[in-house]
């Protein structure tokens, strides 16, 4: 209404300052005129995410076929404006229809009831109440029906054109795809803490406790041990528990404190510590290289092979049969700019009788250490070899973490 009444004083003042609401074609042109005013403005940002709104609410449009937010490009924006444009002409010829139609159809239906109506000239040929007063109640349910199937088709129009015009570009989708993959990694990123940390410390704890109860009688001095240690282990992990649950609660990944992060130069010594008290002996042999130094790791790389030690400890401890073989050192390349940091671990494996515990994870583990590897650009190998089990993963220490 607002475009129309704009075009349709303009349109009146071009034609010679007359009322176009008197003239059918004037009135026609004013309507023509405005669309171009309607289309312009729908250039504008908020008009496809209100479009949107309304297409949701009436139309009956699954909302994964519509796209969400402003329109960002000029394509997006000149199919905005197309669906605009359509949306309210269509709408002003179907309001002016609905305030026209239905008082001329009761007008129609009431002839034949109304005595006085049939002298009175309608004056629009054969709608003239003097043309047939029988007819004219067919006239006015037949004009009902029209106003009725032309909103109807009005709506199936919009409602069918709304994924076409509203829906994502191609633009659009790779935004889409990239939030979905950045929640996807923030995800899995969580799983692997949870993971590693919780399952880890379930596994410590379930064999530190059996091991003390063998040994209750026996060596009451390792029963301390191993009670202190499992004291330590859930401790720390309730604390890392809280750290990514709260990280779940408040939805900030990029916190500097969310997730509780273990290194290899503060963390190390207390994990293998923990390792022992389990009773699976650990023989550790570090080599940090030049730095001597597990503390000039780059953070990053520092945490992440903390996490793949704990992994490896981890699947030793639920399915080793003897001593673990540990050895970390830092390898200069060919290029003293480039080392890398070597992790390798072996254990014997148990025969399946012996299995400490049966596997239920699925190689997660395996595969969220192999993650970890890859997001330092290295990588994780682990199976038989010579013998034993082995776990060896290689991290670059140079170049950006992706």
């Amino acid at each position: 209404m607002p475009y129309f009444l704009l075009t349709q004083v303009v349109v009146g003042v071009v034609a010679g300052g007359v009322n176009t609401l008197n003239s059918a074609p004037l009135t026609f042109l004013a309507y023509a005129a405005s669309l171009p005013l309607v289309a312009v403005t729908a250039l504008f940002g908020p008009v496809r995410p209100m479009s949107v709104a309304a297409v949701r609410a009436m139309c009956e449009v699954p909302g994964e076929r519509l796209a969400d937010g402003p329109a960002t490009s000029w394509a997006a924006r000149g199919r905005a404006s197309a669906w605009w444009t359509l949306h309210l002409g269509t709408g002003a010829l179907i309001s002016g229809m609905t305030l026209a139609v239905p008082p001329m159809a009761v007008m129609l239906i009431a002839v034949p009831a109304v005595g006085r109506m049939r002298v009175v000239r309608l004056g629009y040929g054969w709608f003239a109440t003097d043309a047939g007063p029988y007819l004219a109640p067919l006239a006015g349910i037949g004009l009902l029906a029209g106003l009725t199937l032309c909103a109807v088709g009005a709506g199936k129009l919009l409602a069918r054109m709304a994924p076409v015009l509203l829906g994502p570009t191609a633009a659009d989708r790779l935004a889409a795809a990239e939030e979905r993959a950045a929640d996807l990694a923030v995800r899995n990123r969580l799983a692997r803490e949870l993971h590693d940390a919780v399952g880890h410390a379930l596994s410590a704890v379930t064999l530190q406790a059996a091991a003390a109860r063998r040994m209750l009688e026996r060596d009451p001095g390792f029963v301390r041990e191993a009670l202190a240690a499992i004291e330590d282990t859930t401790r720390r992990t309730v604390g890392e528990l809280d750290a990514v649950l709260g990280l779940l609660r408040d939805g900030d990944p990029d916190r500097p404190d969310a997730v509780p992060a273990p290194t290899l130069a503060a963390d190390l010594d207390g994990l293998l510590t923990r390792t022992r008290a389990a009773g699976t002996a650990v023989t550790a042999h570090q080599d940090p290289g030049p730095a001597g130094d597990w503390a000039a790791l780059p953070a990053i790389a520092s945490r992440e092979a903390y996490r793949i030690v704990q992994e490896g400890l981890t699947n030793a401890l639920r399915h080793g049969a003897g001593p673990v073989d540990l050895r970390i050192r830092v390898e200069a390349g060919p290029d003293t700019a480039h080392r890398e940091l070597e992790i390798t671990m072996t254990n014997p494996p148990a025969a399946p009788a012996e299995d400490r515990e049966t596997r239920t994870t699925g190689g997660r583990g395996l595969r969220g250490a192999a993650e970890r590897a890859a997001l330092l650009g290295g990588s994780v190998e682990a199976g038989p070899h010579g013998g034993r089990w082995r776990l060896r993963a290689v991290l670059p220490l140079t170049g950006e973490a992706r």
